[in-house]
């Protein structure tokens, strides 16, 4: 019996990200930190669109993805509904 690992497509996009080189703690700060640094390297990062569309099809609460806060995706989700 043959066994595949299925490797999701969005695994690509995570590894090339910027983030992933660089560590979770300017992505996911403590409530009331800057979210600035975070928001730099998402902007150098060719990713940011790719993970945008996965924070907001898998309903990102939490973090900086994108480049875009938290606030920032609810608003852009009542905005586009």
């Amino acid at each position: 019996m043959q066994l595949e690992t299925i490797t999701p497509a969005t695994s690509v996009w995570q590894s090339q990200a910027l983030c992933a080189q660089t560590g979770a703690d300017f992505f996911f700060p403590e409530p009331g930190s800057s979210v600035r640094e975070a928001k730099r390297i998402c902007g150098m990062c060719e990713m940011r669109t790719a993970c945008l569309e996965y924070a907001l099809t898998h309903d990102e609460r939490f973090g900086v993805w994108g480049g875009l806060s938290e606030k920032e995706r609810l608003q852009l989700r009542r905005t586009s509904h």
